[in-house]
């Protein structure tokens, strides 16, 4: 149950529904402790679509929460940027590339509009460009490329959910090395 619930919610990764991700918000359905209508980005059409999975009546977002948006996607705007890396951490789907000092861009493709690489911005050189609706194409049409984005960007924060976890790992393991060896220094020194 908790994966078809996933399956639904847009994968923006932006927390606004008060949990770190969407499977978490996800579990929170599926447990109980969470409501349907929760999900800005997810907006009518995702509370509509749980609804239905889970056999309950639908509900209007709650305010709470936020309110439903266009589409949007971050951009930086190169000539204020300080290479501070503080947008690049904050990026659930890893969609900005940068290094420290040097100006920092937006994978526009990539990015899920989640918003949380503004509010660590110190210079505040990133904004929301909404993205062009398209109404020239089917809604079947819309849905399959809406759900593959979701999809890829799913993936992409699992992916960097193991990344960041290796890495703890790692870290971990070197100040164990390291405690290891002062350890050992203080008994050699000792010794002496």
């Amino acid at each position: 149950m908790i994966d078809q619930i996933n399956a639904i919610l847009p994968q923006t990764q932006c927390r606004q529904c008060g949990f770190q991700g969407c499977r978490p918000y996800a579990e929170a359905i599926a447990s109980g402790t969470a409501d349907i209508n929760q999900c800005p980005p997810g907006g009518d059409e995702g509370i509509i679509a749980l609804a239905y999975l889970l056999n309950v009546d639908p509900k209007p977002l709650n305010p709470q929460f936020g309110l439903h948006k266009p589409k949007s996607v971050a951009f930086i705007i190169e000539k204020d940027c300080i290479g501070c890396v503080k947008c690049i951490a904050a990026c659930p789907v890893d969609a900005i590339l940068g290094a420290a000092k040097f100006m920092h861009t937006v994978i526009a493709s990539e990015c899920t509009g989640c918003e949380l690489c503004i509010a660590p911005c110190p210079v505040d050189c990133i904004i929301m460009k909404p993205l062009p609706v398209s109404i020239d194409k089917e809604p079947s049409v819309i849905q399959a490329q809406k759900n593959t984005k979701a999809q890829l960007a799913k993936r992409r924060y699992e992916v960097r959910c193991l990344r960041k976890e290796n890495e703890s790992i790692e870290k971990a393991e070197r100040a164990k090395q390291k405690r290891a060896e002062l350890v050992k220094i203080q008994l050699e020194s000792k010794a002496m």
